[in-house]
């Protein structure tokens, strides 16, 4: 079924409606049965008590009795057929004797129960007025021992069946009114919000770069506002997410494309640093040297571009590496050992030695260099230092003098592009991260200030 047509039931705002007024008629039927059932019992104790009444006039007459005239104005004025009235010294009856089998049904108001009252309301109802009955009640005058009246129960049927009428029809409307209100209520604090972040998921899922549809409930403190902020936040990091992997797969695409061209353009730089060491002149040996290294380093990084069809690191290779001899390798790589005014200090150990993968590691300091260096310029100073922890754990320190990087960039240091300057692409730290967690280790800002910024690496031992 297309998705814009549904079943008006089927919608929240309908089930919500019909399942309210559902509810609210429970209630109302809850209290219409006892509501018939108690006005039936105070209909009765009511004629029991204008029969006890009449039957006063007994004992205040001559030898007990009255004419048969009075005594029918006396039944008719207690709406009663009998009345049979025993105490302790004698008994009164009026209306004569009523035999058992022209009695319908008998009823006993000294014991009830709420079932019980209920069923025999119920039975009044079905019977239509048709029956006569004899109930049997409490007296108020004290040493009476059995008070028992017979009625006909059609006037108990009319008001009854009027009054269950008079309550069915005000638990409609009660139920009608409360189930608008509630309804209402409902709908304005629950359905109409939820139906917002419904249409701000269609939305989203329609169309997930664009800023549209979004839930704005920044008053609202309780659940429903904030799963809207929840939604937002979430809609803006997955919005973020998508849009920094499209830039990521362009420029992967980009990357495999240069590398495969710049994979032969260094080649042919290759040839040439082959031909400059065959130079006897001890300074170009030296620079050629530096040349070859590089220039195998940039073909490695492009052969293995093209070989994975991503620019993701391959599994580290890891061996012993002597770390001093690999920052001198990245000092000279950029220049900045031989360069006047700024300050390479390898507090390190030549037999320091770090269990990873030499070219990854290269590439780690390579980019943190680069980035010290371009944030102090040339008078600056980046100076190292390492300790190993007693479970073998190496901590290798990065320290420079530079203005110490911004607040609002370090939540998102290490990721891709989120640390750009105007000098490069904000992927070297994000490089950087990466392999050290290939390595099992990780790099941190361990602080950052006017002073400076200090860059702390952990690295596993080596294990056995």
């Amino acid at each position: 079924m297309p998705e814009h047509y549904r079943p008006v039931t089927s919608s929240l705002r309908a089930r919500l409606l019909i399942l309210t007024f559902m509810f609210v008629m429970l209630v109302a039927f809850v209290v219409y049965f006892p509501s018939i059932a108690f006005f039936r019992k105070d209909f009765l104790e009511k004629r029991l008590e204008n029969a006890e009444i009449a039957s006063l006039s007994l004992e205040a007459a001559e030898n007990y009795s009255v004419s048969p005239e009075l005594e029918q104005r006396l039944l008719n004025t207690a709406g009663v057929i009998s009345v049979v009235v025993r105490r302790q010294e004698r008994s009164y009856l009026l209306g004569g004797d009523v035999r058992p089998e022209e009695v319908d049904a008998k009823y006993d108001l000294r014991q009830t129960s709420l079932g019980q009252l209920i069923t025999d309301a119920l039975m009044t109802l079905d019977a239509r007025g048709t029956r006569a009955i004899s109930v049997v009640g409490n007296s108020m005058i004290p040493g009476t021992r059995w008070f028992e009246i017979t009625l006909d129960e059609t006037d108990l049927y009319d008001e009854l069946s009027a009054h269950a009428n008079q309550i069915m029809l005000l638990s409609v409307i009660i139920s009608i009114f409360i189930g608008i209100l509630v309804y209402l209520s409902l709908h304005l604090l629950v359905v109409r919000p939820m139906r917002n972040v419904k249409d701000s998921i269609v939305a989203f899922r329609r169309r997930p770069e664009a800023v549209v549809g979004q839930v704005n409930s920044k008053r609202r403190s309780d659940e429903i506002g904030l799963i809207s902020r929840e939604l937002a936040r979430m809609q803006d990091e997955v919005r973020q997410s998508l849009n920094q992997k499209n830039r990521l797969a362009s420029l992967g695409e980009a990357v495999a494309k240069i590398s495969h061209d710049l994979r032969n353009v260094l080649a042919t730089a290759q040839l040439s640093a082959d031909a400059l060491q065959r130079v006897d002149d001890p300074r170009v040996q030296k620079v050629s040297s530096r040349l070859m290294r590089a220039v195998s380093r940039a073909i490695a990084l492009c052969e293995g571009t093209l070989k994975h069809g991503k620019a993701d690191d391959p599994v580290p290779e890891k061996e012993s590496v002597h770390l001093a001899k690999l920052l001198e390798d990245v000092g000279s790589s950029l220049g900045l050992i031989e360069a006047d005014g700024f300050d390479f200090d390898i507090q390190i150990d030549e037999e320091f030695r770090l269990y990873a993968d030499s070219e990854q590691l290269y590439r780690v300091f390579l980019n943190l260099c680069r980035n010290a260096h371009q944030a102090q310029g040339d008078d600056g100073s980046i100076a190292f230092s390492a300790k190993c922890d007693d479970d073998g754990t190496c901590h290798v320190y990065v320290t420079d003098k530079g203005p110490g990087i911004p607040e609002a960039v370090q939540p998102n240091l290490f990721k891709a592009f989120a640390s750009a300057t105007s000098g490069g692409t904000g992927l070297g730290l994000a490089t950087s991260r990466d392999i050290l967690l290939a390595h099992g280790g990780i790099i941190e800002l361990e602080k950052t200030g006017a002073d400076g910024s200090v860059f702390k690496l952990c690295l596993p031992a080596e294990s056995k």
